[in-house]
């Protein structure tokens, strides 16, 4: 089964350059801690060495996993004329629990699932919250179950 990874150019273009920092100075450094590792002679106890082999292994496997994602990514275009809110939007919200706002005007991106960080304000697509906004309008009040398993609603106050 193909994965079909949906990012935002933004996020298309972070992973390309981490790619290539990948694959050109933190592949050298590696390679240089190796042949400095095994210069200290037996490698059977040596600490360095085996801790520049778990980095090796590490870069290796980030590399393939970000040529998988690249290969089978679609890139989201931003519809600029649309005011329903979709990937690559930003929204400002309140958030509501009983009745009461717990978080007055705060704004998210809505992100592809791999771009996701809520300490940034980038929140899924796929998650509770991203789910419910999805299609909606400006002024519009939607209810959705938080991960929590608390009821909530989101009041939509601006698409940009």
């Amino acid at each position: 089964m193909e994965n079909n990874y949906k990012l935002t150019e933004a996020g298309f273009a972070q992973l390309k350059a981490e790619l290539v920092e990948l694959k050109g100075d933190k592949r050298k450094e590696n390679l240089e801690a190796l042949k400095e590792a095994r210069s200290q002679g037996d490698l059977s106890e040596n600490a360095d060495y085996d801790a520049a082999r778990d980095e090796q292994a590490r870069i290796e496997s980030r590399i393939k996993e970000i040529e998988n994602i690249l290969k089978h990514s679609e890139i989201i275009k931003e519809n600029t004329r649309s005011k329903a809110i979709s990937i690559g939007k930003t929204v400002t919200v309140n958030i509501i629990r009983d009745g009461k706002v717990i978080l007055k005007e705060k704004e998210y991106i809505i992100v592809g699932n791999l771009e996701a960080n809520p300490f940034e304000g980038k929140i899924s697509n796929e998650s509770p919250l991203g789910k419910a906004m999805i299609g909606k309008k400006k002024g519009k009040e939607v209810d959705y179950k938080a991960e929590s398993g608390q009821e909530m609603t989101v009041e939509i106050i601006d698409v940009k």
